[in-house]
This record gives structure tokens, C-alpha cells and sequence, in this order.
């Protein structure tokens, strides 16, 4: 089971509320359907700057694989405050750590309820119905 201290995307990001932000960051599902388990299959990640506006499941940027390009969308609407830099130099992190230092950016949120989402029982679902 993924953690359930966060909510997830059909798409395979998760959102954790962390205070007055949300960290958004991708799941273990889309970090092994990228790199099919090689952690060196991962190499790019384009993470949008500071400042930028978000609308709820825009696209904020994508991860490249040596099979795959994918986008990431966020999770809510808001400001990105702040983005993951080691993640551009060390894709690794994502295959490492998705849940914790895997994290990609962080937004301000304009409403921090991510009732929206699926919780991590309703994610499990989705994969086992969609694979």
C-alpha cells in the first residue's frame, strides 16, 4: 500500500499537505513504469520556476526515460514556492526516495483541501483495475 499520509492523482503524482504548502512529487508506480527498475533509464526532468501559477491539473513539467516522456500535473491550483533542484541533477532521488526527498515542487496553494483526490486505498484501486 502507498502512503496514506497523501493524496494521489489517476495520473500517478501524489500531493502532501506539509504546513501552508503541498509537496507534489510522483509515485513509485510512474518512477518504475519510466525506468522499469533502472535508475539510470531516467534522464531529464523539467521542473517550472518560482513564481509560476498553476491551475489544477495543468501541466507544471515532464520526466524523461530513455522509453518515455511524461508529463507531470499538478495536483491543486497555486503558486509553485519552490522546486526540488537535486532532482534535475539526481534523477536517482525519484527511484530512491519518490515518497520523501523525491519530492518535486512545493506549492502555495489557493485551497489547501485535497478532498479532490484519490486516497491511497482509491489509488491502489486504480492501478489494479488500469494494469
Amino acid at each position: 500500500m502507498r502512503p496514506d499520509d497523501r493524496k494521489y492523482l489517476p495520473s500517478h503524482e501524489w500531493a502532501k499537505l506539509d504546513g501552508d504548502t503541498i509537496l507534489v512529487g510522483i509515485t513509485d508506480f510512474a518512477v518504475e513504469e519510466l525506468s522499469s527498475g533502472n535508475e539510470g533509464d531516467l534522464v531529464y526532468c523539467d521542473l517550472p520556476e518560482p513564481g509560476r501559477q498553476l491551475e489544477a491539473q495543468e501541466t507544471f513539467g515532464e520526466i524523461e526515460s530513455v522509453k518515455a516522456v511524461s508529463d507531470l500535473n499538478t495536483p491543486v491550483a497555486g503558486e509553485v514556492v519552490e522546486i526540488n533542484s537535486d532532482i534535475e541533477e539526481h534523477l536517482e532521488i525519484l527511484s530512491q526516495d519518490p515518497w520523501g526527498k523525491g519530492w518535486l515542487v512545493r506549492i502555495k496553494p489557493t485551497n489547501k483541501s485535497l478532498d479532490h483526490l484519490l486516497d491511497a486505498e482509491a489509488y491502489e484501486a486504480h492501478l489494479a483495475k488500469s494494469h
